[in-house]
């Protein structure tokens, strides 16, 4: 199923793509797109962690939404939809709420690359600490809601993001405890679209747009070519 794929790289890389492996946090707007092409390019082993159901308000801008699964959990449904991609590829969901308190869970298993994709601030901090200790890199997708221009995304060292609310908390962190190595984030530098209340507006083509970017970030890496970003 990858005969395309390794017309643009190596048998070799494709090998490497295929030993590698993946947590993704989060499967909404941003891990959905992230996990779909993930498992197109060849990722055979993924760990995916998510405590949500699928709900109505889902259907605008998360992948495997639909009327007919809403109520299960996104798990059970990614698990399947990733089967029905790539038989072999090995997948182990963690249906859970991650903390300070439990994070140690994934220590379980060897993982090269975890995708922050999750909307929680703490359980942020807490993956950023865990990949640095154990030498596990890291990508985390700072906030693409009130976003309507997917132009405005890029892949960029945490300490030079700007106008998000997310990635402020996150670099006050990496300078408070003195972090010296970089953490690449997807982060716009799009203003926030004002809306009338706490509730936080999103379309399908921006969280898209950075689980894709956060996929091909991976994939590169892996193959060792060479990732430029601020």
């Amino acid at each position: 199923m990858f005969e395309r794929l390794k017309l643009q790289i190596k048998d070799s890389n494709l090998d490497k793509i295929k030993n590698t492996t993946v947590l993704v946090i989060g499967l909404g707007g941003v891990g959905s797109y992230a996990v779909e092409s993930l498992t197109r390019s060849g990722i055979s082993r993924l760990i995916i962690i998510d405590n949500d159901k699928i709900d109505i308000t889902n259907l605008n801008r998360q992948l495997m939404t639909f009327h007919s699964n809403i109520g299960m959990n996104k798990t059970d449904v990614w698990e399947s939809r990733i089967k029905d991609i790539n038989p072999d590829c090995e997948v182990i969901k963690i249906t859970d709420f991650i903390t300070k308190d439990n994070i140690d869970i994934i220590s379980n298993y060897k993982i090269d690359y975890i995708v922050d994709a999750c909307d929680t601030i703490e359980t942020k901090k807490e993956l950023i600490r865990y990949a640095i200790k154990n030498n596990i890199k890291i990508i985390s997708s700072m906030g693409t809601g009130n976003k309507l221009d997917p132009s405005k995304l890029k892949i960029m060292d945490i300490k030079k993001t700007s106008y998000d609310p997310i990635a402020k908390i996150l670099r006050k962190m990496v300078r408070d405890e003195r972090i010296k190595v970089k953490i690449p984030v997807i982060c716009s530098s799009e203003t926030s679209i004002k809306t009338n209340g706490k509730t936080i507006s999103s379309n399908s083509f921006v969280p898209a747009t950075a689980g894709l970017l956060i996929t091909s970030y991976i994939i590169n890496d892996i193959i060792d070519k060479e990732i430029i970003y601020e």
